[in-house]
C-alpha cells in the first residue's frame, strides 16, 4: 500500500436497508468517539460491526482515513474471507481483518468488536500481572477477561483459531504486548466495555506509580463483578449512555451521519 485513494462517496442511505444504515451511523459514531477520547492510533486499529441480516458480512474502516473522518457511508463492507464487497476498490488493513473476523466468525452474539492501541492499554498488556482489581471499574472484569499471547502483527489467518480459543465467552480481552479488545452484542455495549477497560488500565498505571497497592479480597471482587453482570447486561443503561454520547456528536460533528 504505497498510495491510497481516499473514498469520496455520496450517501448510501437510500441504497441500503434502514437497519444497515443505523448500524453504519452507530459505527461511525463509535469511530468519532474513539478519536474524541484519544484512543485512536492514527489510521490504524479498527472497530467493526456485523451487517444486519447477513452472518458473513461486516463493516470496518477504509485504509487511510483518520477516525475523526469516518462517516456512515465511508465504511467498507467485507466478508469473513477478507474480500471487499463494497466499494470494490476500497482497501483495508489485513491485520484488522484477522482479529475482527476471528471474533465475528465464532461469536454470533458479537455485533461489534473494538480494538485499541492506547498507551495505558498497551502498558497493562505488557504486565505479567494482567489487569488488577484495584477499583470497581476494573472489578467489572474480575475473572471475566481473556488474554491472548502476542504472535506478531496479526496478518496470519491461522492466528484466528487461537484468538477464538482464548476469548471463549468473554466480552473483553487483553492482547498481550499489544492492546485491548471488546466484543459487544451492540455497538453501545462494545463501547461501554471499552470505556471501562480503558479507565481500568489508566487507573492501574496511575496507582502503580503511587506506592503500595491494596486489593480487596476475591469474594468482594466477585460480588462487584456480579453486580456489574446484572446492571451491565441491562441494555437500557447501555443505550441511554450511548444516546448521550451521540447527542454530543450530533451537535458538534453531525457529518458522521453522512
Amino acid at each position: 500500500m504505497t498510495s491510497v485513494a481516499l473514498p469520496n462517496r455520496t450517501s448510501l442511505r437510500d441504497r441500503i436497508s434502514a437497519e444497515e444504515w443505523q448500524v453504519r451511523v452507530d459505527l461511525a459514531a463509535c469511530y468519532r468517539m474513539v478519536a474524541r477520547n484519544g484512543w485512536d492510533d492514527g489510521i490504524f486499529t479498527h472497530n467493526s460491526a456485523r451487517v444486519p441480516g447477513v452472518d458473513d458480512h461486516f463493516l470496518l474502516n477504509p485504509y487511510g482515513l483518520m477516525f475523526s473522518e469516518i462517516t456512515a457511508s465511508s465504511l467498507v463492507k467485507v466478508d469473513v474471507d477478507g474480500r471487499v464487497i463494497d466499494p470494490p476498490d476500497a482497501e483495508i488493513i489485513n491485520a484488522g481483518f484477522t482479529i475482527h473476523s476471528a471474533i465475528h466468525m465464532s461469536r454470533h452474539d458479537a455485533l461489534c468488536v473494538m480494538h485499541t492501541h492506547t498507551i495505558a492499554g498497551m502498558a497493562v498488556s505488557a504486565q505479567a500481572c494482567g489487569l488488577l482489581p484495584l477499583n470497581q471499574k476494573s472489578m467489572r472484569f474480575f475473572n471475566r477477561i481473556a488474554y491472548h499471547d502476542y504472535e506478531g502483527i496479526a496478518d496470519n489467518l491461522e492466528e484466528r483459531e487461537r484468538l477464538v480459543e482464548d476469548i471463549g465467552n468473554c466480552r473483553a480481552m487483553i492482547l498481550k504486548n499489544h492492546g485491548l479488545l471488546t466484543a459487544g452484542r451492540t455497538i453501545a455495549e462494545a463501547f461501554t466495555l471499552m470505556r471501562y477497560l480503558q479507565n481500568a488500565c489508566e487507573l492501574q498505571i496511575a496507582a502503580q506509580a503511587g506506592g503500595e497497592l491494596t486489593i480487596p479480597p476475591p469474594s468482594v471482587c466477585e460480588r462487584v463483578a456480579l453486580q456489574f453482570d446484572r446492571s451491565g447486561d441491562n441494555q437500557c443503561a447501555n443505550d441511554a449512555s450511548w444516546a448521550a454520547y451521540k447527542r454530543s456528536l450530533d451537535r458538534e460533528e453531525p457529518d458522521y451521519m453522512e
